[in-house]
């Protein structure tokens, strides 16, 4: 038993089979690209909800900045407006003395004024 395979035939056959080969290996490279699309995509979505998450945590803190930053300012603006009220309400040590002096001085001068009065009132009578 002998098999004859003519040269035509025989490029025939290695033809089928690197055509073979070909789309074999065609469909391999295929499913390599698409499971590397869906790796990819995959790598893509965690990178976006990681994104996602570091916005809100940035917000949050940044809204909380702007909150502290309100409350400072305000509570700057009431340490101003009772520094501007504190002479209104309050008098000084230094003041209250200088005042006090005064009026014991006015009452000094009119304790002696009474008592002359009274020592003439006294010689006369």
């Amino acid at each position: 038993m002998t098999v004859q395979v003519e040269f035509w035939q025989l490029i025939t056959l290695l033809i089928a089979f690197l055509g073979f080969l070909f789309a074999a290996g065609k469909l391999f490279l295929s499913q390599i690209d698409r499971r590397l699309n869906e790796r990819f995509e995959t790598i893509e979505e965690a990178h976006e909800e990681g994104q996602a998450t570091w916005r809100e945590t940035f917000v949050q803190h940044l809204e909380g900045y702007r909150r502290e930053t309100d409350l400072l300012r305000n509570v700057e603006r009431e340490f101003l407006r009772f520094q501007a009220e504190l002479p209104l309400h309050y008098v000084r040590r230094e003041d209250y003395v200088r005042g006090q002096s005064v009026i014991e001085a006015k009452l000094d001068a009119l304790y002696n004024k009474l008592e002359v009065v009274q020592m003439k009132g006294s010689h006369h009578g």
